[in-house]
């Protein structure tokens, strides 16, 4: 579920929309953003390639905390230049970190204890531990054992900064006893807890029995999705599913008996019983049928984004009214591209209801507004869009032989041809309120790809910084812009990981005379 390549935001959090300043302090915060989007912006500001590093393990970036050797190394990127925050003790591989989440706290909450008040990233071991680590020591502050009836291996935010999902692997069944017809077991579990201070909401069990041939579950903002290797989708109430079908409360700490067995929830061995067990079919709030479960909510009112259900439909967007299915009009979108690489819908980030649609010459932001005189149906229109810097080149130029035969040559140019400036990243820094961009242009057999800034209200580009270190389209990328830094992550083959990390840096001219002219 979701676009075809996911923003960067959509795992990043917004401070401001989780009213991280109020008030007095709010406006200041607010003025020292809007000088730093000034200072980013400005002409004379460069963005200086101050550290690269690589690795043989992935690496990960939240909020100004590059993570290494499975989140066991962490360094801070907000110094001038990167710096060891901590580095936790070697473990052996059935204990490393396999996912993690990083937990802000909130101004003005009242928690249990002063370490609550700081930064932690909660982090899930191989062993299927949960623990809530210190972000800034890497000391461990709490540690939960889930269970050992399953594989947990990911981690989500339900209720972001609130609520979490801890996903367990898929548990497949025996062959033979698909070919035999036997009862299939257990598709997958999720536990489900709120974070500071850490409580169990429940552990749902997700079988076939209940749910037919379900190929996928998760669950976002209290709503359970169900995927179906048809392409449907379902959506389900998790708290109508907690009241109606949970067998017991459980209380992390508590003393427990569950089956014949005594133990402590939480702690190993007894770790936590599944209490919420499905023994029918659930009220249904929602169905759609999407190519590739490819669906997304979001909008103002609410709207949803699907792909018709035909592989040859692939890169037709329809956007519908939630409430009566009904189709917005000018809400079927399609990019009419030639192209390797499909194209990607999203709604945007920034809470207008807005969505950003990206090829790979353009990105569009379109606008959903209601129509004049009917207040019951709502319109696609477009905002703004960006265009790729691209020349115009006329691919059938004949050409004239030794023999003076002319020769006609018909071909077009892929929209993404690597010789051509082509996107491949769009993001949106919710602090500074501006769109960033990643051009690539194949220049020789080189790559080179530059961050574009542009304007979020009007999508007037404002500033670009060129990376140094070459783009290779066949690797995968990553590209964090966090206020003053830019932080480009890349796979190459054989596992190889590598991470540049960019500042701000002012012309020293500049700063002087802005301090001499205030």
């Amino acid at each position: 579920m979701g676009p075809t390549r996911k923003p960067n935001v959509c795992r990043r959090l917004s401070r401001r929309a989780l009213g991280f300043f109020s008030g007095d302090a709010g406006a200041v915060q607010r003025t020292n953003l809007g000088i730093l989007r000034a200072l980013v912006c400005q002409e004379s500001t460069k963005f200086k390639n101050v550290w690269t590093t690589h690795s043989k393990s992935p690496i990960a970036y939240e909020r100004g905390r590059i993570y290494f050797d499975n989140y066991r190394c962490c360094v801070s990127s907000v110094a001038s230049e990167p710096r060891k925050l901590y580095e936790m003790p070697k473990c052996s591989k059935s204990e490393k970190i396999e996912d993690a989440l990083l937990w802000e706290c909130p101004v003005g909450e009242m928690l249990p204890n002063p370490s609550d008040y700081k930064s932690s990233l909660i982090a899930l071991t191989a062993h299927n531990w949960l623990l809530r680590i210190s972000a800034s020591t890497g000391k461990v502050l709490e540690k939960i054992y889930l269970a050992s009836y399953c594989k947990f291996r990911y981690l989500s935010w339900d209720t972001p900064q609130e609520v979490i999902a801890v996903k367990s692997a898929q548990n497949k069944g025996s062959a033979l006893a698909r070919q035999a017809g036997l009862p299939q077991p257990v598709l997958l579990y999720l536990a489900v807890f709120h974070v500071l201070p850490f409580s169990l909401i429940g552990i749902l069990e997700i079988s076939k029995k209940i749910f037919g041939n379900v190929t996928d579950a998760t669950l976002s903002h209290g709503i359970l999705i169900v995927m179906y290797s048809s392409g449907l989708v379902r959506l389900y109430s998790f708290q109508a599913i907690t009241e109606q079908f949970m067998q017991q409360k459980l209380d992390l700490g508590c003393a427990c008996r569950w089956g014949g067995t005594a133990g402590t929830v939480g702690e190993a061995p007894f770790g936590i019983p599944c209490n919420i067990k499905l023994t029918d079919t659930p009220p249904l709030l929602f169905e759609v049928s999407s190519l590739e479960n490819a669906f997304q909510i979001g909008g103002h009112p609410w709207h949803y984004i699907i792909t018709p259900n035909k592989k040859k439909q692939k890169g037709v967007f329809h956007i519908c009214a939630l409430k009566d299915n009904s189709l917005a009009k000018n809400g079927i979108q399609e990019m009419e591209c030639c192209s390797l690489e499909s194209d990607w819908i999203y709604f945007h980030p920034d809470a207008s209801g807005r969505i950003i649609h990206v090829g790979p010459n353009q990105v569009k932001v379109l606008k959903l507004n209601e129509i004049e005189n009917n207040s019951g149906q709502h319109q696609i229109s477009e905002d703004f869009v960006i265009l790729a810097n691209r020349e115009n080149k006329n691919e059938n130029l004949p050409t004239v032989t030794a023999s003076g035969r002319v020769v006609k040559k018909k071909f077009n140019l892929l929209d993404d041809d690597p010789e051509q400036e082509t996107f491949k990243i769009v993001d949106y820094e919710d602090e500074l309120d501006l769109l960033s961009v990643v051009a690539v242009t194949q220049i020789d057999a080189e790559g080179k790809a530059h961050l574009d800034f542009h304007c979020n209200e009007y999508g007037t580009l404002l500033k670009s910084i060129p990376l140094v270190e070459s783009w290779d389209v066949t690797y995968s990328h990553e590209v964090y812009f966090d206020r003053d830094l830019v932080l480009h992550i890349e796979q190459k083959p054989s596992r190889v990981f590598s991470c540049y990390v960019y500042q701000m840096v002012c012309d020293p001219g500049e700063e002087e005379e802005a301090t001499n002219s205030s």
